[in-house]
């Protein structure tokens, strides 16, 4: 794997992606421990599920234009935009801070989700120009290290860093606009951040060059036309649109979990410290980063679509085991459990699109299939939300969640049967 590194312009690609979801995740680190901070029981369930909404919606509204843009222009011409629109944003979330405009900074989240839907067909897309279809595999564990290690990172850092600015401010029931001022210089790390990555930006070599020849139909865009096109792309392969199917479920899995427990740790196991329960949760992280390590180990110069079952089954366990926990240390085996089998079920099948994706329509397949991930993740946001509206117990959820990887498991055993 480290063989890829000397390819010219991946380590700078590496530092884009990490920094890009380093950013995303830690202002969503510092709206959703807000929301910890200033509310209880269902409110919390619900507008954290809306914050997660917020970053999936322009993924579902973009789907069209950020496949075509991906397609149209060259793919590290793309990044650079993105990477400079996220500095704006940024400091727009760094005067909300301030300011204590909590409305503007929850905002703002899907402000940065429009930046990241628009950079996302782009990035994977890159991967095989760059790195070439005999180094898939190890090109998407490297991105998915990269992207692990960067939430991880995000989660440990933000959630640390509000903790200490707010050690002298009695939080409980606080106003949110209050929270956001005394936390207000970490909206300077984020500024700092998108700045170097717009930097790394601008050392991605030029692999290929915009297709003049393209044009954007809005008429088609207005009518759905587009949006048909781009679920055909998908649909129209077999294999293409199972390992959609199989990615659906994982991050479905993984959207609902992480709405739903801090509210778990908080009643449940009588946790109260954002750090010590975001910290549970970043093992998913490390397990994952772990995991990556695996697959590119595993994979040499081929994709190894045998972890894929395996890798479910793993995640099936993991989600299982999280209702039943009596304390944070085995929900910290559990999360390390899942992220490992995550990584060993994701990156094969992000290889396998990539791979088996026409390359003048790679932005097309892969803007629909964030398009199909992001709306049944947000299905799974509804569904959490309905579930709170109801108050039911948390522990429920946790455990329909259990089903749908049982579900993962059995999807992803018939596509290896399948294909033997």
């Amino acid at each position: 794997m480290l063989a890829l590194l000397r390819v010219k312009g991946f380590l700078a690609f590496i530092g884009v992606a990490f920094i890009n979801a380093f950013v995303d995740l830690g202002h969503k680190i510092i709206v959703q421990n807000t929301l910890f901070k200033s509310y209880e029981g269902p409110e919390q369930i619900i507008l954290t599920a809306i914050v997660n909404s917020l970053i999936l919606l322009p993924f579902i509204l973009l789907l069209s234009p950020a496949g075509f843009i991906s397609d149209r222009f060259s793919k590290p011409i793309v990044m650079r935009w993105s990477a400079r629109l996220a500095v704006i944003f940024t400091l727009i979330i760094t005067l909300s801070y301030y300011q204590g405009w909590f409305e503007l900074a929850f905002t703002m989240t899907l402000f940065l989700a429009l930046q990241s839907a628009l950079y996302s067909p782009a990035k994977y897309g890159f991967i095989r120009e760059l790195v070439g279809t005999d180094n898939l595999s190890k090109g998407n564990a490297w991105i998915q290290s990269a992207t692990m290690v960067a939430i991880l990172s995000g989660i440990v850092v933000f959630s640390l860093l509000f903790e200490i600015l707010l050690t002298d401010l009695y939080v409980t029931g606080e106003d949110p606009a209050v929270i956001l001022q005394h936390i207000a210089p970490l909206g300077w790390a984020l500024v700092l951040a998108t700045v170097m990555e717009a930097g790394l930006a601008q050392r991605l070599p030029v692999t290929s060059y915009a297709k003049s020849s393209l044009a954007f139909d809005w008429s088609a865009y207005r009518r759905a036309a587009l949006l048909k096109s781009n679920m055909n792309a998908i649909i129209e392969r077999k294999l293409i649109f199972k390992c959609v199917l199989g990615l659906s479920i994982f991050w479905t899995i993984s959207q609902v979990m992480l709405a739903v427990f801090p509210s778990f740790a908080e009643e449940t196991l009588a946790e109260q410290n954002t750090f010590v329960i975001q910290g549970t949760m970043a093992l998913a992280g490390v397990g994952i980063m772990f995991g990556s390590f695996l697959v590119g180990r595993w994979s040499k110069q081929s994709i190894n679509q045998g972890l894929i079952p395996l890798g479910a089954i793993g995640v099936m366990l993991g989600v299982f085991s999280l209702p039943l926990v009596s304390s944070l240390q085995w929900a910290s085996v559990a999360f390390l459990l899942i992220g490992i089998s995550g990584a060993l079920m994701t990156i094969p099948l992000n290889a396998l699109i990539q791979f088996h994706a026409p390359v003048d329509n790679m932005g097309k397949v892969l803007a629909g299939s964030n398009f199909i991930q992001n709306i049944s993740m947000l299905c799974g946001l509804v569904l959490t939300v309905m579930f709170s509206l109801l108050k039911l117990d948390e522990t429920w959820l946790l455990y329909a969640i259990g089903v749908l990887a049982m579900i993962g498991a059995f999807h992803t055993i018939s596509m290896k049967r399948n294909a033997a």
